[in-house]
């Protein structure tokens, strides 16, 4: 006679650090990035060793239980639109580790390693990567959700960089992905999300850059209309050395904010130039004539670009919406600047727009299912959302922003700025079905639970 495992089999693997509700871990570690988002799963795992990771996703399954890999918890959100009652979170942020290979150009990078290590690590040979806008989000979360960088349009969608993949599978094998192994699975992966297991390690292609032009230009609210305006045109013009971002934006007047943001509204414009200082003097030339009130572009460390777009340092409740865009016509930024601009009484704390084309926007031949995003602008609205009035209003104001540009969008998205489920066929065009068939081989059970899910 034999006996069902149960989720108490589960107390024996990790060492005793997987924590069930009333555990006195269990709170701390089921905390998602999004203070707002309470993810209350069967079971929160912490590994240490990709054999423990393998332990607790055979545990799991063997106790009818789901797995849903996360490290930081950034893009939570979606994922606690599910029933997590029978789900365990494998938190990877305590498996971690970056080598450089300087020879390849390369970088091996482990489960929850965070984009801030592995732009360190790579910087004494000269190298950096592809990172987002923040330094503390997870490489390989990032990277199985497509990833944008301010190197984006000269280098294209970040998970193009993926060179090879470790993945822990639904019966607890460990599986290494790359073209010439497991090549279906390694292009799933690539922009896929955590659907198909947990990705202990990366493999990613560095790029030859010590030090790189970039910073953010400054001018109050009231400037709005031609600052966006001007950056609107000049987005048009400009190469695709040249990646930048538009927040109009607001914030409250708190102490611990420097005097330029405490109690302000501003509009800001940031991000990087790769080019050499004349030549990027040359092309931010139409922006600086329109004498910001700070300027801060210049030749730094590439290791200073994660902190260049003033991310939150710390866990934060927020609540907000995103949608991509086509061109800025005269309408759309009147419809931006109805909802964002001087005057406006939104509860948003910035109102953004991420230029995108350039190679961002073209397919790479043999890159996986997210190589390309179709569209101009990424548009994301953000509200913080101390309090539950906050949060409804936060949602609203948000709602209202994409509604005004909804005219002007694509119909996609990027994954990585979602707040909630969408239709992922959109997101991931004729590559939806193939990525379907994929995951119905490697996950025939439906082991895994991703904040993206593909059934």
């Amino acid at each position: 006679m034999t006996t069902t495992p149960t989720i108490d089999s589960l107390r024996t693997v990790c060492e005793g650090r997987v924590h069930l509700p009333g555990d006195p871990g269990y709170d701390a570690a089921r905390l998602a990035w999004n203070l707002l988002v309470d993810q209350r799963p069967a079971a929160v795992a912490v590994p240490h060793t990709v054999d423990e990771v393998a332990d607790v996703v055979r545990a799991a399954a063997a106790a009818g239980l789901r797995v849903a890999p996360q490290s930081t918890g950034h893009a939570a959100a979606p994922l606690n639109e599910s029933d997590l009652s029978g789900v365990v979170i494998v938190r990877l942020s305590e498996l971690t580790g970056v080598s450089i290979d300087p020879e390849a150009g390369t970088a091996r990078v482990v489960g929850g390693t965070l984009w801030a290590d592995v732009v360190a690590a790579a910087a004494p040979y000269g190298r950096t990567a592809m990172h987002g806008s923040a330094g503390d989000v997870s490489v390989i979360g990032y990277l199985l959700g497509g990833g944008l960088s301010f190197y984006g349009r000269r280098h294209g969608v970040a998970a193009n960089s993926v060179r090879a993949v470790e993945v822990v599978t639904a019966d607890g094998s460990l599986v290494r992905a790359s073209a010439t192994e497991h090549p279906d699975l390694f292009w799933a992966l690539r922009g896929g999300g955590g659907n198909l297991g947990v990705v202990v390690a990366m493999e990613i292609e560095l790029l030859p850059y010590a030090e790189v032009f970039a910073g953010m230009l400054l001018w109050d609210r009231e400037r709005s209309p031609e600052v966006v305006r001007a950056w609107a045109a000049w987005t048009r013009e400009v190469p695709d050395s040249v990646t930048t971002s538009l927040r109009l934006m607001s914030f409250p007047p708190l102490p611990d904010l420097p005097p330029f943001l405490s109690g302000r509204q501003i509009v800001v414009i940031d991000g990087a130039v790769l080019e050499d200082d004349d030549r990027a003097a040359e092309l931010l030339a139409p922006l600086r004539a329109l004498a910001p009130e700070m300027d801060t572009f210049g030749r730094i460390p590439s290791t200073g670009l994660v902190a260049v777009h003033m991310d939150p340092p710390a866990p934060v409740p927020s609540v907000g919406q995103h949608l991509v865009v086509g061109e800025l016509t005269e309408d759309a930024v009147v419809a931006l600047l109805g909802e964002a601009g001087p005057g406006s009484t939104t509860s948003l704390m910035f109102a953004e727009l991420r230029h995108l084309g350039g190679a961002l926007a073209h397919p790479v031949e043999g890159g996986g299912v997210l190589t390309s995003v179709a569209g101009d602008y990424a548009l994301l609205g953000v509200a913080m959302a101390p309090f539950p009035e906050a949060a409804a209003q936060g949602r609203a104001d948000a709602a209202a922003l994409c509604a005004a540009m909804a005219p002007y969008a694509t119909g996609t998205h990027v994954l990585t700025f979602c707040e909630t489920r969408g239709d992922l066929a959109t997101v991931y065009g004729e590559g939806w079905e193939r990525l379907r068939a994929v995951r119905a081989e490697v996950d025939p059970d439906g082991v895994f639970l991703a904040n993206h899910t593909i059934a």
